[in-house]
């Protein structure tokens, strides 16, 4: 496959909500933050975001986490805070990013300062149901803004979530691209992994997946299905799904087995694309590809059954035009279902 490896999460912590959070937020993104190869100074930024914006949570949300995780491509990686709560919303996100600006005695900083800190920031809120932020660190010698790793970042996002009372999931997802004619990218394709259970051996088939699909040299979605299928025999086996986003012809194609939900979102519509009954690595079904209309503008979400599917559109005013880490933060946020592991993977077409 002529493509390069767009984006994969690694180093995923999820922090819940609890006295300890702003101590232990401070910890890990410090932790990870060396790991990046930051300055001592460029670290304790990355502490003192950490530390705010986990503040803000506790004080302001009913419920919610803290996420931190090193996400990756091939000229660059990234840290990632995203703060994940089901708060009452924050009713005017203008005053709140002021610099100086603090709600309800936190240090003082606010919001304003942890988005001038961090290279690249954004806050969704909605009322009465809660509020998503995103700080972003970039490691030193990733890609300047016409770089793979900086541009990319706006197309492919993904998240995964473990169930309660597990440090790994189940789950797992990639992206890759492949350069137009012209030059930019052509086309998107994206994988999302759920392993059969959770805990380490669903982890095991998930990774294996993942790596079959970042290093295969197929190029037809029901190709690629089979090699991860034959890769993942002898393991639990899995629902997959992968997707090919065009964006020269504007279509979309899916190749699914188990429950791995796929749509198609153009403004308030959202398309299905249908998945085949069975299991990667035990009993693959006759393959078939499904595909949709893809305007400019327009997204494409996979999903796991760790989260409902009957979320609409409509639900997140304002959410589909922002980066695709933040769409999948958000509908994980309201339909997750936190008996299971949870994974969700998002690709924005140009003109988004």
């Amino acid at each position: 496959m002529n493509a390069t490896l767009l984006s994969a999460a690694e180093d995923v912590v999820w922090l819940r909500a609890g006295e300890a959070l702003a101590m232990a937020a401070r910890r890990e993104a410090g932790t990870l933050a060396l790991r990046l190869g930051m300055t001592n100074v460029r670290v304790a930024q990355v502490e003192l975001a950490a530390t705010e914006v986990a503040t803000n949570l506790m004080r302001h949300a009913d419920d919610g986490a803290l996420i931190l995780r090193v996400s990756r491509a091939a000229d660059g990686a990234a840290l990632e805070l995203l703060s994940l709560d089901s708060g009452p919303g924050i009713p005017d996100v203008e005053t709140a990013l002021r610099d100086g600006h603090s709600q309800g005695g936190t240090l003082g900083i606010g919001l304003g300062a942890v988005a001038r800190l961090s290279d690249e920031f954004d806050v969704h809120s909605l009322a009465d149901r809660g509020t998503l932020v995103l700080a972003r660190f970039w490691a030193p010698g990733s890609g300047d803004d016409r770089g793979a790793a900086r541009t990319t970042a706006r197309h492919v996002g993904g998240l995964t979530r473990p169930i309660s009372g597990e440090s790994v999931c189940g789950d797992a997802w990639a992206a890759r691209a492949e350069p137009s004619e012209t030059g930019g990218t052509g086309r998107v394709m994206a994988m999302m992994c759920d392993g059969l259970g959770h805990g380490p051996l669903a982890a095991r088939a998930s990774e294996r997946a993942r790596q079959v699909f970042q290093e295969t040299s197929r190029t037809t979605l029901t190709d690629i299905v089979r090699e991860i299928h034959e890769a993942l025999r002898g393991t639990r086996g899995a629902a997959l799904c992968v997707v090919s986003a065009d964006f020269r012809t504007h279509r979309v194609e899916a190749c699914g087995v188990g429950n791995i939900s796929a749509f198609a979102v153009d403004g308030h519509r959202r398309g299905a694309l249908l998945s085949l009954p069975g299991i990667v690595g035990s009993h693959l079904p006759h393959l078939r590809t499904f595909d949709a209309p893809l305007p400019p503008g327009s997204t494409v979400v996979l999903h796991s059954d760790g989260l409902k599917d009957r979320w609409m559109p409509a639900e997140f005013p304002g959410l589909f035009s922002r980066q695709p880490v933040m769409i999948a933060g958000q509908i994980l946020g309201q339909a997750g279902v936190r008996r299971d592991d949870a994974g969700i993977v998002v690709i924005t077409t140009p003109g988004s």
